[in-house]
């Protein structure tokens, strides 16, 4: 999927050298030994720490709060962030994907600063593309900056971006067990919003399941259900964003 973190690297996976190669090649074809993976993925986190610190100290100069918004793809991130910003005047956007700048466009036509970064093969932000994007920024009238990272449950939770707050989405179509699935990208978030709750009844979604669910991997977020469809509960999804 990555081919910054090496998710998408047929190499990157455990393989032993131990066994007869009886198909023809030499032992040493290519394949890294795993545990060199492992110096390069903690300088790669290093490096990115460091750049998310400076992305921080840059929004707290500019009197930002900025809320890094994660989900997988097809939760409601960008349906969410039409209703926010056309709510929210002085707000603006980053948006994050493989390709395409369609959800950059939609946040514009909602009449906000919108800036896409297109990662390519990457499927994740990091605090590099984000410090590049805030040179196209204009930020003389913000007081909020939205991060909508790319659509993934994984690669994302590792990368901070100098954000103040953390919000993972989970829209009632994805199925209860997903923050039992991937627990990592939960069990760091400030806001868990269960998104999506107009269609609860018709795709058989159980509430009580799904909030026990991110109980369990996210006990410090607070938990809001909403639907950016119809409204129901937004106003505490914006008193949230005011506190």
């Amino acid at each position: 999927m990555c081919d910054t973190c090496g998710c998408n690297d047929p190499h990157n996976h455990p393989h032993d050298h131990a066994h007869p190669h009886a198909h023809g090649h030499d032992p040493a074809h290519g394949h890294p030994p795993p545990v060199r993976t492992v110096p390069v993925q903690k300088s790669a986190l290093e490096l990115n720490q460091r750049l998310a610190d400076q992305n921080r100290g840059w929004f707290r100069a500019k009197g930002l709060k900025v809320f890094n918004l994660l989900s997988s793809p097809g939760s409601g991130k960008t349906a969410l962030l039409e209703r926010t910003l056309r709510a929210a005047p002085r707000a603006a956007a980053i948006v994050g994907d493989l390709q395409t700048e369609n959800d950059a466009d939609r946040l514009r036509a909602a009449g906000a600063q919108a800036i896409q970064i297109v990662t390519g093969a990457t499927c994740h932000l990091d605090a590099h593309m984000v410090a590049h994007a805030l040179d196209q920024l204009d930020t003389a009238d913000l007081d909020v900056l939205f991060i909508e990272n790319v659509g993934n449950l994984v690669c994302p939770a590792s990368y901070d971006l100098g954000e103040t707050k953390r919000v993972v989405l989970l829209s009632v179509t994805e199925g209860e067990d997903k923050p039992l699935k991937y627990p990592v990208i939960f069990r760091n978030a400030d806001l868990v919003l269960v998104t999506k709750t107009d269609l609860a009844a018709a795709v058989g979604f159980d509430r009580e399941k799904a909030l026990a669910a991110i109980r369990q991997t996210a006990p410090r977020a607070q938990i809001l259900e909403l639907s950016a469809k119809t409204g129901a509960g937004l106003d505490d999804w914006y008193a949230w964003l005011q506190a």
